[in-house]
């Protein structure tokens, strides 16, 4: 039988979202970790008994572009104040006609085409390969699900998240081809961030907010930036509602993720023990401590 554990939920909020109202006992805290510094200092709080801990992805203010996060100290940062599981909110376009602005969506997949990233916290001298089959936690998937029905936003359970590099948006013929994919939204952030995740033994699903339809749509145009500013905003707004719903729903002590989520490298490190690197090691003792 598992040993159960005191979740620690983890926000990490897009653009847009750069606080989590309701929390107590808050403090702002610095966190340094062997991977440089994160995107700003995190928020821990308590919600209602739970342990919370909020990350604004691109700092208060929106300083930092997503080419230049350093996503492996965000979420070494995360692991390091003992978060179980990941809420990732994220601005993004879409890339069908029924998922229109102010939509949500709970994605289950991810094709990454960044380029200009580290994305991964193994490498030479410890080498580690975990799957990402699945790449998001269907038990939290359910908790987000549960929290868009009950406070009536509107939603779709399940589709792919296009990752871009940026910081520019996508070409016209992009647009198409990845429509031609099958994907619902296109954004620039989620990615590394899922993968080292789960390189983390981090259960993680991510709430896509639709801003706008992005090039392809022949209305594309016809939007202005005050109009996508205003439905930010607004997504904003209800994401800090879904925050505040979804807390309680993942509050309950739990066992090991059905999904596999939170032992994900036990069986993922190929190196020998003999021959890993004592430095790379050593960087890894939050990330990867359970099994090292």
């Amino acid at each position: 039988m598992s040993e159960t554990k005191q979740p620690v939920i983890g926000i990490i909020g897009g653009s847009g979202l750069y606080n989590i109202e309701g929390l107590t006992d808050t403090r702002w805290v610095a966190v340094e970790t062997p991977w440089g510094a994160p995107s700003d200092e995190l928020l821990i709080g308590q919600f209602e008994g739970t342990k919370v801990v909020f990350l604004p992805r691109h700092g208060r203010g929106h300083k930092i572009s997503p080419s230049g996060l350093n996503y492996r100290a965000n979420i070494d940062a995360l692991k390091r104040l003992g978060v179980t599981d990941i809420i990732s909110m994220s601005a993004v376009g879409s890339l069908k006609e029924e998922l229109p602005p102010g939509h949500f969506v709970i994605v289950d997949q991810f094709i990454d085409r960044s380029f200009a990233r580290e994305k991964s916290f193994f490498g030479t001298g410890c080498v580690a390969h975990v799957s990402m089959a699945h790449p998001t936690c269907p038990r939290l998937g359910d908790a987000l699900e549960a929290s868009l029905k009950a406070l009536g936003l509107s939603y779709t359970r399940g589709g792919t998240y296009l990752v871009m590099e940026g910081p520019q948006f996508s070409t016209l013929a992009e647009s198409n081809l990845y429509r031609s994919w099958g994907c619902s939204v296109i954004g620039m952030t989620n990615m590394p961030e899922a993968k080292l995740a789960r390189e983390a033994e981090m259960d993680y699903a991510t709430v896509a907010m639709v801003t706008d339809y992005d090039c392809w749509h022949e209305e594309h145009d016809a939007v202005t930036v005050e109009q996508v500013i205003k439905v930010l905003h607004g997504n904003a707004d209800k994401a800090r509602s879904v925050v505040k719903d979804v807390l309680p729903r993942l509050a309950a002590p739990r066992g090991t993720c059905p999904a596999g989520c939170d032992t994900a490298l036990q069986y993922a490190l190929i190196t020998a023990p003999e021959c890993r690197d004592p430095g790379l090691v050593a960087k890894l003792d939050a990330v990867a401590g359970r099994v090292l």
